[in-house]
């Protein structure tokens, strides 16, 4: 059986092109599709086409913010358990962070970003993503052996 190669994707959700920039600089690789959005509504427009395992989300931005973004995503099965690491210039009190956390971060980067930090943390949140793809995936492959084996099974009893 042959190993089948997860690509994971990233989504990037930040009004300034420059931050967008910034983090596609310190997180591209070949094992990852970075995927960019200028606005929460946008971001939110990506998740409903793609399998996304790790949002980096901008609080402050016009129209919808951050935590606007984050709690429809929660909202939905198929997003509510993506990982959010909020990212942010000027929301540093700790009445913004808790909202995040509130809203469903798994973490909370202040601006400028340490490349080093920013780096292992998602680094981190798409070993966990992997592991459960493949998780996913050996489940499948047994429920298909599973199932052959008892059509072989019911065949023979003929």
């Amino acid at each position: 059986m042959t190993e089948e190669k997860i690509i994971q994707k990233l989504l990037l959700v930040d009004d300034q092109p420059a931050n967008l920039v910034s983090l596609e600089a310190i997180l591209d690789d070949e094992d990852r599709v970075l995927i960019k959005a200028n606005s929460g509504s946008e971001g939110l427009k990506v998740l409903l086409k793609e399998d996304i395992s790790l949002v980096l989300l901008d609080v402050q931005m016009p129209g919808m913010d951050g935590f606007e973004m984050a709690e429809l995503m929660r909202q939905r099965k198929d997003t509510q358990t993506i990982p959010i690491i909020f990212v942010t210039a000027i929301s540093k009190e700790k009445q913004y962070v808790f909202r995040g956390y509130q809203v469903g971060a798994v973490d909370y980067l202040f601006k400028p970003l340490d490349p080093v930090i920013l780096q292992s943390k998602v680094n981190f949140f798409l070993q966990l993503d992997r592991q459960r793809r493949e998780l996913q995936l050996k489940l499948k492959q047994a429920q298909a052996h599973r199932a052959a084996y008892e059509a072989a099974k019911h065949k023979d009893k003929k």
